[in-house]
């Protein structure tokens, strides 16, 4: 990203926590909307075993099913700006991502795979076939996966902040550097079992995902492919996106970071749920 204010951003962030990714400067953003409980709502929240390990997942509301897949090293929390409005009009599955939030996942390996075959297999247990999702930077690169890999789970699917290559294509080259020096330092220190995570959850970031302009051309879902003018996606690799799939949509928001959905909460929430209500227009 090159603006200024990112990068002072940045740069007061890692004196604050050194461990964080760049993904994880706005996921890991507690209480963007100053609401404390999701995450953490012991009235909603639910485990499942699927899969070797106990997902945790949060329902709201009633109505057409509707996912909610966090970034890098998030958790339910981040999308404390979503919930209150979806909630309204459809029945909202917020998912903790396996290893981050409240999904622990011991193991020493993690993809982009086994966390989109995560959703499917909840689907199953919650006897649903088939849902809306909606996606943030890493939640966006799990939809794309689960649109791909169980077509038939996902009706609509709308993503912001995703990348196909864990290359200078999808990201900034200072970014991608800044990454590859913070996982080389994870590497360095005593692997405490939270060390070992982060470095797990970044290490997933430099390597995936492999995604090709061929695989989205399998998708037959309608889709929303949102991105921010300023965002750590660099805008032409969000097009990219775009243009691969077929008919799909894109939205790329003015004087906008890699939190669209903060950014411009409002506008965001209502422009999404246009698209799941089908009311988008072309032009």
């Amino acid at each position: 990203m090159k603006t200024s204010a990112f990068y002072h951003f940045l740069m007061s962030t890692l004196l604050i926590s050194l461990t964080a990714t760049v993904l994880q400067l706005y996921a890991q953003n507690p209480n963007p909307c100053n609401i404390s409980n999701f995450g953490k709502n012991e009235h909603t929240g639910r485990y499942y075993n699927l899969r070797g390990i106990s997902l945790y997942v949060e329902h709201y509301g009633k109505g057409q099913p509707l996912v909610l897949l966090h970034g890098n090293g998030g958790s339910i929390e981040s999308f404390s700006c979503q919930i209150p409005y979806f909630e309204k009009e459809y029945h909202v599955i917020a998912i903790d991502s396996r290893a981050q939030g409240k999904s622990a996942d011991p193991s020493d390996t993690l993809s982009f795979d086994m966390m989109a075959d995560d959703v499917s297999t909840l689907l199953d247990s919650l006897r649903l076939d088939s849902c809306n999702v909606l996606g943030w930077s890493d939640g966006g690169i799990t939809g794309l996966l689960l649109a791909i890999r169980h077509p038939d789970k996902v009706r609509r699917l709308a993503i912001t902040g995703a990348n196909l290559k864990p290359d200078s294509s999808s990201f900034y080259p200072n970014d991608l550097k800044w990454m590859q020096q913070e996982y080389s330092r994870l590497g360095k220190l005593d692997q405490t079992p939270q060390t070992k995570n982060q470095r797990k959850l970044l290490g997933l970031d430099l390597l995936e995902p492999q995604i090709s302009a061929a695989d989205l051309k399998q998708i037959r879902c309608p889709t929303l492919v949102i991105g921010g003018d300023h965002d750590v996606i660099p805008p032409a690799h969000t097009l990219l996106i775009a243009q691969s799939i077929p008919r799909a949509f894109l939205w790329i928001l003015p004087n906008s970071s890699h939190a669209t959905l903060m950014d411009y909460q409002k506008k965001f929430n209502t422009t999404v749920d246009d698209f799941f209500r089908d009311k988008l227009s072309p032009n």
